[in-house]
């Protein structure tokens, strides 16, 4: 069963256009199999969006300390990691790589915004505390 959320009425679960082509009790299947990933892929957006707020967090921090947007090290050690739980999951450890990559170039770009916002605050307003 498809979770109904706000804002998806436009979404049609049983949308296909194998529908009509192939037997109803394997388009029935697929479908269930279908309503699955479409769970999936809603718990993927939401766990997405709170590791951006985790991460906008730490770029508010960052920006506060004045501190490089990005950190290869950190970067390096969690790409690594991810490819070894991709490879105990039996993900391709290319792909999962390929994603984190995607996702830490947007958290960077997040901070790179961030930390230009701080500092244009800064400037406007030069007697306010630095760390505030």
């Amino acid at each position: 069963m498809t979770q109904h959320n706000p804002g998806s009425d436009d979404f049609d679960p049983s949308a296909s256009s194998l529908a009509g082509h192939v037997d109803n009790s394997v388009m029935a299947e697929l479908l269930s199999i279908r309503s699955s990933i479409d769970n999936i892929d809603a718990t993927l957006v939401y766990l997405l969006a709170e590791r951006f707020k985790a991460t906008q967090k730490v770029g508010f921090l960052k920006a506060a300390h004045r501190l490089p947007a990005g950190d290869p090290g950190r970067e390096a050690a969690q790409i690594a990691r991810l490819r070894r739980l991709a490879e105990d999951a039996h993900l391709d450890p290319a792909f999962a790589e390929k994603f984190l990559n995607f996702i830490i170039g947007e958290v960077i770009r997040h901070h790179e915004a961030i930390a230009e916002d701080h500092q244009a605050s800064a400037r406007a307003n030069p007697h306010s505390s630095a760390l505030a």
